[in-house]
């Protein structure tokens, strides 16, 4: 029994070692529980072949079978994982292909070594420990992509198993094959490695330009919510100016009034005095309202409200934003300001009898939540990503806007259309 040890090591740290692979690059479709115990039966069967074939001295026909019931068996359990056939079987031709890489290397790097039959399970153990390490540790989310993409490289794969199995399925003898032929099986092995490295490689090299791509996007999103920025800010110092003006004038023609009155008084005119002043009083423009302690956002509140009221939009406001922000005060006015902005647009744009309003509630909670509702039309819909999709040219900047304030914040945005309502929620 003392001779068939070392086989029967080696065959536990092969089997044990393919089936990890399998489950490592494989997505389980029920619990670990479940994908564990079919995985275990999947080792049991195996290694009972490999008893068999041990017991009878034959390695070349252990060679082929253990090929062809692992196949066997990976098939009846494929319906346990998620991936696609053609997936599965990437994922499959993979296994393999490190399975026979590991089966050459540790047989020829032992016969250097003392007690190789021994040092023959020692490197095969070294060696699927790297490869599994490697897999969970750097690969797996690379090759999950790898997988989804099987059409362009499972030639790749196919191409590396079918010249191993040449040699495992066609020998006579396994072991003077192995001997005899480990030079051409060792470039192939390499060629297999430099091949299954340029994919990860150039994956990687995508992915990096992916980030590149996205955060220039960003960058331009961000340039474009400034320039809005700056557009408004350029608008809203306009209107101080004419308030300003507005206000000088108002000053000037209050002293005539004031000197009218006075003289008026002087004769004994009281009587007109009194009409004058009552007139003066109704002519006297309402004070803003005060929707939250925040200057620059309560003007924008302000003047968007004016214009729902001018457009006959009813407008609820409930804010409690205080002065002090850890935000930019001005950079949550344009978000305040497109969102209101957007909601009086698309309230103007109802054409059936669906009542009009405009809902804005913002929440200060140790982080400002924001929540903006409004009626919208059949056609409002949100893009893949969850944002306001829109067809017309020179529109949705406001809500790149929108978007890139959230994202400097590291905010949660949330908009959602449900029966005909449009609704938008800001964390930041």
């Amino acid at each position: 029994m003392k001779e068939f040890f070392p086989n029967f090591l080696r065959g536990v740290i092969s089997t044990t070692a393919n089936v990890l692979l399998m489950n490592t690059i494989l997505q389980p479709k029920y619990s670990k529980k479940a994908t564990l115990g079919i995985m275990l039966s999947i080792l049991a069967t195996d290694l009972g072949t490999a008893v068999y074939c041990y017991l009878s001295g034959n390695l070349t026909m252990l060679a082929k079978i253990d090929i062809i019931l692992f196949t066997v068996l990976c098939f009846v359990v494929r319906p346990l994982f998620k991936d696609t056939f053609m997936q599965w079987l990437f994922s499959y031709l993979t296994v393999l292909n490190i399975s026979y890489a590991v089966i050459v290397i540790s047989f020829v790097g032992s016969r250097g070594l003392p007690y190789p039959v021994y040092a023959n399970s020692v490197l095969r153990f070294i060696l699927f420990g790297t490869f599994l390490f490697i897999l969970t540790r750097y690969v797996r989310p690379l090759y999950r992509q790898v997988v989804e993409h099987w059409t362009v490289y499972f030639a790749v794969a196919l191409g590396i198993n079918v010249s191993f199995a040449y040699y495992m399925l066609f020998s006579d003898d396994i072991v003077l094959t192995l001997t005899t032929q480990a030079v051409p099986m060792l470039l192939l092995i390499f060629v297999g490695l430099a091949a299954y490295s340029s994919i990860f490689l150039s994956l990687k090299n995508l992915q990096r330009e992916y980030r590149i791509r996205e955060e220039n996007q960003k960058i331009q999103a961000e340039r474009e919510y400034l320039q809005l920025a700056a557009g408004n800010m350029t608008e809203r110092l306009r209107l101080m100016e004419e308030v300003s003006a507005q206000n000088s004038r108002a000053a000037h023609d209050r002293r005539h009034f004031n000197n009218l009155i006075l003289e008026l008084l002087k004769k004994g005119n009281d009587h007109e005095a009194v009409e004058l002043l009552n007139k003066q009083n109704q002519t006297i423009p309402k004070k803003s309202r005060d929707y939250c302690e925040n200057p620059a956002v309560n003007a924008a509140v302000c003047h968007y409200a004016k214009l729902a009221e001018q457009s006959g939009i009813p407008v609820e406001i409930e804010l409690d934003i205080p002065s002090n922000l850890t935000l930019d005060s001005l950079e949550l006015s344009m978000v305040v300001s497109n969102l209101l902005e957007n909601a009086i647009v698309a309230c103007r744009k109802q054409s059936d009898s669906k009542p009009l309003y405009i809902k804005f509630i913002c929440r200060h909670i140790g982080r400002l939540l924001l929540e903006m509702e409004n009626p919208c039309t059949a056609d409002t819909s949100l893009d893949e990503n969850g944002y306001p999709a829109t067809l017309e040219k020179g529109h949705g900047i406001g809500s790149k806007s929108v978007i890139a304030f959230a994202r400097k914040y590291e905010g949660e945005l949330i908009y959602k259309i449900e029966k005909g309502v449009f609704q938008v929620r800001l964390l930041v």
